[in-house]
């Protein structure tokens, strides 16, 4: 007989988990004692349990396992719902533990006490009280079975403390084989011949395209037919974009150069799609034929309803699809790629603009110009992300790191730090505007304890910047979301960090290569100029857009 937390441990151990985040409390601590004996794992201590959840979020999203997360009941359970929601919404395996009072016989009153399985269901794929030791096996392996299953997302086990201290003889289950289903070849057939009859047909790169194997299947694809291709904001370096095919990704919700060439063309390949992003083109009915391919059924949607769906492993389904495809003359791309060619040149001379505080644009192309072609930069959630998603050069998967799913502010040093972690190797920066960093900041403290490698750049404009665009696009009056923030250096250095401030354009060059050469947890406060932000992304975009 061993005690049940142990047994908790070992099924742990059997999935292959490497690391648990959190913020442990006294309803966790027979766990903690198993945890300490583990050869395997290894507690990370965070210092909120979002940060520990989106930490956990991310390994998921970086490895396709799942990522792990401990907190304490009440209010430590609810400080996971965030974080939660973001690997739900996002397609990230997490699976977040959570302690609670002895459910035989407490002596404490309803004190902390909230129903969190109740509270965790419409949030995770799955939620579940243990309320005896011997289901354990089951329980965990079922968990990490639906949290990696597509579409991956949230799972969640509570452990009582009277369950954590039973003992029983129950043992780990063995992780099962199993491979994801291929698509039909009638399916397979019916949208070649679609694809063969259209005139100009596209590829959007959606969420679900984002796996192991996907980007290699569909670059042979496109070097076989030749056929353009944009990203959604979750598809971004599927593919290098880099590639002359290549069409822009949609980061604004319409009007923008790439949403001008899907709306040139007949056909639609949409690889997949998921409703959580906004859609990157709108189905009109007798519009274009929309071929929908993923691992799973279309959600029908006012603007989503496809002609011909492809249900299977996304990677099998593309290469079935090439190995029959017969490429077609009569294909005509030169309109879809001039758009691309307008939005060049239409950011060129913006990237080139080195005023200070800094431009957008440029500040964008000058971190692409300072990352290596691995490097990961971790977005948190501002109006930077719509400059970064159309304008960052991405060239391999999971190199960009942002939110287009739950979009929650608070996110991106965190994710940064999980990148550090699993790419020790690689260059990894968190770009946050000064609103999100200030939500998660703590955990500069955990990244120093931590010893990572890592550039956290702060995008200060002293206000709630994206929301405050918002409220001048739809006329209202500046009001209510402006702030003073704290000296980010001396902030920085307070943790032990290095902190450093930009200066002018030239400035922020030489601190980029500097902070990316130079080991340890870095800052940079970055003055940046938003004020062009409505006249570029709602005015001149569409114009110029429209006029090609």
């Amino acid at each position: 007989m061993k005690k049940a937390s142990d047994l908790f441990i070992e099924c742990l151990e059997e999935e292959g988990v490497e690391y648990i985040f959190g913020v442990p409390g006294e309803e966790n601590l027979d766990f903690l004692d198993s945890l300490s004996r583990s050869k395997q794992i290894k507690l990370i201590l965070t210092r909120h349990e979002q940060g520990a959840g989106f930490m956990a979020a991310t390994y998921g999203r970086h490895t396709g396992k799942t990522g792990v997360c401990l907190a304490t009941l009440g209010p430590g359970a609810t400080n996971f719902v965030t974080a939660a929601a973001y690997a739900q919404l996002g397609g990230m395996p997490m699976m977040m533990i959570t302690g609670q009072k002895p459910i035989k016989k407490s002596k404490q009153g309803r004190f902390q006490i909230l129903d969190v399985v109740a509270m965790m269901g419409p949030i995770t794929k799955y939620t579940h009280q243990m309320a005896a030791s011997d289901n354990i096996p089951s329980r965990v392996r079922e968990a990490f079975r639906l949290a990696e299953e597509e579409k991956p997302g949230a799972v969640h086990i509570e452990l009582p403390e009277d369950i954590a201290d039973e003992h029983t003889d129950a043992t780990p289950l063995k992780r099962s084989h199993s491979r994801r289903p291929t698509a039909d070849t009638k399916s397979i057939r019916e949208a070649v011949k679609a694809l063969e009859a259209a005139k100009s047909p596209v590829l959007v790169i959606g969420a679900g395209a984002n796996r192991t194997m996907t980007s290699r299947m569909l670059l042979q694809f496109i070097e076989k037919t030749g056929i353009p291709f944009l990203t959604t904001q979750l598809g971004k370096g599927v593919i290098d974009e880099r590639h002359p095919k290549f069409l822009g990704c949609a980061a604004l919700s319409s009007g923008d150069f790439v949403h001008r060439a899907v709306e040139a063309s007949d056909c639609i390949v949409n690889l997949g799609h998921d409703v959580i992003e906004k859609p990157p083109f709108f189905m009109q009915r007798g519009g274009p034929t929309v071929i929908h391919v993923s691992t799973k059924t279309a959600e029908v949607d006012p603007v989503y309803f496809p002609n011909i769906e492809v249900i299977g492993d996304i990677a099998n389904a593309v290469w079935q699809m090439k190995e029959d495809i017969v490429p077609s003359g009569s294909w005509k791309f030169d309109h879809m790629l001039k758009f691309r060619q307008g939005e060049i040149e239409h950011t060129k001379p913006l990237a080139e603009d080195a005023r200070f505080p800094i431009f957008p644009p440029h500040l964008v192309q000058s971190i692409r110009d300072s990352m290596p072609d691995d490097g990961i930069i971790c977005l948190d959630n501002g109006v930077y992300k719509i400059w970064f998603a159309r304008g960052y050069t991405a060239y391999r998967p999971n190199t960009v790191l942002l939110d287009n799913a739950l979009a929650t502010m608070g996110a991106g040093l965190p994710s940064a730090m999980m990148s550090a972690m699993v790419y020790p190797d690689r260059k990894v920066m968190a770009i946050c505007g000064d609103g999100g960093f200030m939500m998660n900041s703590q955990e500069m403290e955990t990244a120093v304890r931590l010893g990572l490698n890592m550039t956290v750049l702060i995008l200060n404009d002293n206000s709630y910047g994206m929301i405050r665009w918002k409220q001048a696009n739809m006329g209202f009056k500046d009001w209510g979301l402006t702030y003073g923030n704290p000296d980010f250096v001396k902030y920085a250095e307070s943790y032990g960090a290095h902190g450093h401030r930009v200066t002018s354009a030239d400035h922020l060059k030489e601190l980029l290569a500097h902070t990316r050469d130079t080991p340890g947890v870095h800052l940079i406060d970055c003055p940046v100029d938003y004020s062009e932000n409505d006249q570029i992304l709602n005015i001149d975009i569409k114009k110029l857009s429209k006029e090609l």
